[in-house]
C-alpha cells in the first residue's frame, strides 16, 4: 500500500510517498507562500502530490489516503483547520480541498506537532511503544501526546500544547499571552534571549567573539562558549538546561510515557544536553524509585517526522 504524508509549514510544503513499512519512497517540496489565499496554497499541494505519484509510477487509486500535518488547531474528525496563526486558515475544510485538488479520495489531518509525535511513535525513537510524548524545541516548544498508539488532542482538538504550561508564575512574557510559560524559557528563542541578556551584562565573555553582535546570536552561541570554558556561556547553558529539565520532569510526572522524545536543533548538542538533563530527572522525577521509568531519547526522524507521521495517521 502507498500513503502520502504532507508537512505543511509556513515556508515550505513537503510531501512524501510512504509504504506500509513507513519507508520514504519519494519526496519533494514547494514554497508555501503563506500570504496568498488558502485555496492557492492547497492547489499547489495537490499538484505536488500528483507529480510525486506520477514519478513513483503509480496512480492516485493506489494511494490508500493522504495525511496532512498542519499548523494550528486541526479538527481531525471533520478535516477542518479551526485556526492557524501563520496561515490563512479559519474553519477551513483542508481535507476536502486537498481531495478536490489531488483526486485522492481519503484525506486525514492532524496538528503538525501531533503528527511528528505519531511519526516518532511509529517509526522513530518511540517505535514499539504504546505511550509516548514528544517535545520539539524550536521557535516555540511543540508537544505531541500518544496514548495507546493514538494521538491525544482533547475534546476540542487543542490539547497537547505542552509548551504553555507555566513554570514560573509572573515570569517571562510568552507569545500566547501568558507569563512564565515553559516555551518562553526552553525554546530556541528562549535560549537566544537568555544568551543576549547575559552578553549585555557581561562584556568579558567569549560569546562576544562567537557572536560579535546581538543579531548574530543563535542557539549554539552559549554552548560554543561553554566548550571554550567560558564562565558566562556555562551559566547560560546551566540555566537553560535547568528550565528545560523542569518542564520535562513535569511531562514525565503527568504522563509517565514509556519514552519521552526530544526534537529540534538544540538536540545536536548531544550529551552536553542529555547528560545534565538526566541528572535532574534522576533527582526529581516522582517515579525515580520505580523499576520501570520513562526513557528520554533524541528524536530519530529529523525533518521527516511530520511527513511520516502524517502518512501514518491511519495506523
Amino acid at each position: 500500500m502507498y500513503y502520502i504524508g504532507v508537512d505543511l509549514g509556513g515556508t515550505n510544503i513537503a510531501v512524501g510517498i510512504v509504504n506500509e513499512k513507513g519507508e520514504m519512497l519519494k519526496k519533494g517540496s514547494v514554497p508555501t507562500n503563506a500570504k496568498r489565499p488558502a485555496d492557492e496554497i492547497i492547489k499547489d499541494m495537490g499538484e505536488l502530490c500528483k507529480k510525486l505519484i506520477t514519478e513513483q509510477g503509480i496512480t492516485v487509486d493506489d494511494v490508500e489516503y493522504a495525511g496532512i500535518a498542519t499548523p494550528g488547531t486541526a479538527d481531525h474528525d471533520n478535516g477542518i483547520v479551526v485556526y492557524a496563526n501563520n496561515l490563512p486558515f479559519e474553519n477551513y475544510p483542508l481535507a476536502a480541498k486537498l481531495s478536490e485538488f489531488s483526486g485522492i479520495k481519503k484525506v486525514l489531518i492532524e496538528n503538525d506537532a501531533n503528527a511528528a509525535a505519531k511519526g516518532e511513535a511509529e517509526m522513530g525513537a518511540a517505535k514499539g511503544c504504546n505511550n509516548s510524548v514528544m517535545i520539539t524545541l524550536g521557535t516555540g516548544v511543540g508537544g505531541g501526546i500518544i496514548i495507546d498508539k493514538k494521538v491525544y488532542s482533547g475534546f476540542n482538538y487543542a490539547g497537547g500544547e505542552l509548551g504553555h504550561v507555566v513554570i514560573e508564575v509572573d515570569g517571562a512574557q510568552c507569545s500566547c499571552g501568558r507569563k512564565g510559560c515553559w516555551e518562553a524559557y526552553s525554546s530556541a528563542t528562549g535560549l537566544i534571549n537568555m544568551t543576549k541578556a547575559k552578553m549585555q551584562e557581561t562584556k568579558d565573555t567569549v560569546m562576544w567573539e562567537i557572536a560579535p553582535t546581538l543579531e548574530a546570536v543563535d542557539g549554539k552561541t552559549a554552548f560554543d562558549a561553554m566548550r571554550k570554558n567560558d564562565k558566562a556561556g556555562k551559566e547560560v547553558v546551566d540555566k537553560y538546561i535547568k528550565y528545560l529539565a523542569a518542564g520535562l520532569i513535569n511531562m514525565i510526572n503527568i504522563f509517565q510515557p514509556e519514552v519521552l522524545v526530544i526534537g529540534g536543533g538544540i538536540c545536536k548538542e548531544g550529551e552536553n544536553l542529555t547528560k545534565p538533563l538526566q541528572e535532574y530527572i534522576d533527582k526529581e522525577e516522582y517515579a525515580r524509585s520505580n523499576k520501570q521509568r520513562t526513557t528520554v531519547k533524541i528524536a530519530a526522524l529529523g525533518n521527516d517526522a511530520g511527513i511520516i507521521g502524517a502518512a501514518m495517521l491511519g495506523f
